[in-house]
């Protein structure tokens, strides 16, 4: 096979996990309430999987660019690259230590403001925000192997989770299978 090409996974992590759905949630933190809660009580939780469900990518814009910003941006990130490269220097080439690590600053946010500005002139103002990206979840499946779910609805039924009904003994269908 081409290096380019894809190839099968020989990963066996890389497959829905098998099992029992113990309950849904809507956020991620209320699925690892009750993992946790199950791990509390000594039940084995490698048998236990958190599978989150119809992602979305979210895109939040956090603020308006302009010359300045981008320039004022590309200071911050220089001075920090060239905090880290005069300690280095500092710390391997010894020399005037104080010095050193001032002008390693200086240069990297005077470079990083280049950078930065002429990137964001090349936009032609297609793209006149900041903004942060991530991959979120509408709900969240806690999904026991099938030899252990009864174990796991016993002691999860005695967890305290207003607004969530586990339903521990309620006849449920394997993970990713319809009821008949």
């Amino acid at each position: 096979m081409s290096m380019l090409g894809r190839s099968e996974s020989r990963d066996p992590n890389q497959q829905l996990p098998q099992g029992e759905l113990l309950g849904n949630y809507r956020t991620y933190l209320d699925a690892q309430k009750v993992v946790d809660y199950l791990a509390d009580q000594e039940f084995p939780v490698q048998n236990v999987s958190i599978i989150g469900n119809d992602l979305k990518s979210v895109e939040r814009v956090t603020g308006k660019l302009s010359y300045p910003r981008v320039a004022l941006s590309g200071a911050a990130t220089g001075a920090w690259f060239g905090l880290f490269v005069g300690l280095m220097l500092a710390l391997f080439g010894g020399g005037e230590t104080f010095g050193l690590v001032l002008s390693s600053m200086a240069m990297g946010a005077a470079f990083w403001i280049l950078f930065s500005v002429i990137s964001y002139a090349f936009t032609r103002g297609k793209r006149d925000f900041s903004s942060t990206n991530q991959i979120i979840a509408t709900s969240y499946d806690v999904v026991v192997a099938s030899e252990a779910i009864f174990e796991a609805r016993r002691i999860a039924s005695q967890l305290p989770m207003p607004g969530h009904a586990l339903h521990p003994g309620a006849e449920q269908a394997p993970y990713g299978q319809q009821p008949p």
